[in-house]
């Protein structure tokens, strides 16, 4: 995309981790774009001044979505919830709100979406986040525009949810404060039942937002899905440690410790109806999700449109200062 580029582009999600990344993306690549925001105050704090325009409403409001949509050439599409406030949540977020911008893309003559999706969404997945965002993904493939599916494994940034909590972790902000827990899939191996870590390749929030503006530029990525992963290949405690040992304040012997996945569930699931979800940091989805592999090869992706993924410890370097 060239610096002088004149497409106007809708974000939706504008004001969270993903999206006000992508907004300041495609702002400093010369686009216009139009952010669909639900918090005024929230949007003046984290998308930057000049060439973007708001428009108030969510998803279910369709008059504020045919406002986004109007005049534009391109929207996409980053809304999404990992965790599920009230049962029905995902469906409603990820299928309905979907259905949503599409039908208003179509109402308004925006062929071109690209949507963020995840890594490891299918049909048969163990969690409702993942069947949610695969029936998701059926919709856009089946809308007859112009689409585009982004597949990235876990987004790292100073400003992302993750990063945040295992800082607070590492730096004893947040229980338990005697290790740092991490999901563990459980081995039957003789004598004695083994954790195992699952493998993530965590992927820069600034590659994932380059890689969507990068897409609206070449015709040949559209009806194409790409997998995004970061340069590294690590497994959750090395994930942890590396920002324990970066970090200037945390506690450099705190130990990184597993929990069965199915324990984690459990709380979760129990703590929902308590009113007690709030309490915790994660949700039955992530507990499950966290004992899957989240790797990928981003070979085409690097043919198609040039991805380069940065390495999680050069990224992690570069800012923990802000972290």
């Amino acid at each position: 995309m060239s610096e002088d580029h004149t497409m106007t582009v809708a974000v939706t999600g504008s004001t969270g981790f993903v999206g006000r990344h992508i907004v300041r993306t495609l702002v400093n690549r010369g686009c216009t774009v139009r952010a669909l925001i639900r918090d005024p105050d929230k949007a003046r704090t984290t998308l930057p001044v000049g060439n973007v325009h708001t428009v108030q409403g969510d998803l279910n409001d369709r008059r504020s979505l045919d406002t986004l949509l109007e005049g534009c050439q391109a929207v996409v599409h980053t809304v999404g919830i990992i965790r599920e406030p009230h049962p029905g949540d995902f469906d409603k977020i990820h299928v309905d709100g979907t259905r949503a911008i599409l039908e208003a893309a179509g109402r308004n003559g925006v062929s071109r979406v690209i949507h963020i999706s995840a890594l490891g969404v299918r049909a048969n997945a163990p969690t409702g986040y993942q069947q949610s965002k695969y029936a998701a993904e059926k919709l856009v493939r089946s809308s007859g525009l112009d689409w585009t599916i982004l597949r990235p494994s876990l987004i790292h940034g100073p400003d992302g949810e993750f990063m945040q909590m295992v800082r607070d972790m590492a730096i004893g902000r947040q229980a338990p404060f005697v290790c740092m827990p991490w999901f563990a899939r459980v081995e039957i191996t003789p004598p004695v039942p083994k954790p195992v870590s699952a493998r993530v390749q965590p992927v820069a929030v600034d590659d994932v937002a380059a890689a969507a503006a990068a897409c609206l530029d070449r015709p040949a990525t559209i009806g194409e899905v790409y997998p995004l992963g970061g340069s590294e290949s690590l497994t959750w405690p090395e994930i942890m440690e590396a920002v324990r040992d970066e970090h200037p304040l945390a506690t450099k012997k705190k130990r990184t410790c597993p929990v069965p996945a199915q324990l984690g569930w459990a709380v979760a699931t129990v703590a929902r109806p308590l009113g007690l979800a709030e309490a915790i940091p994660f949700g039955p989805s992530e507990a499950l999700m966290a004992t899957e592999d989240s790797t990928c090869s981003n070979d085409k992706a690097i043919r198609h449109f040039g991805f380069t993924p940065s390495p999680f410890r050069a990224g992690l370097k570069s800012y923990v200062a802000e972290l």
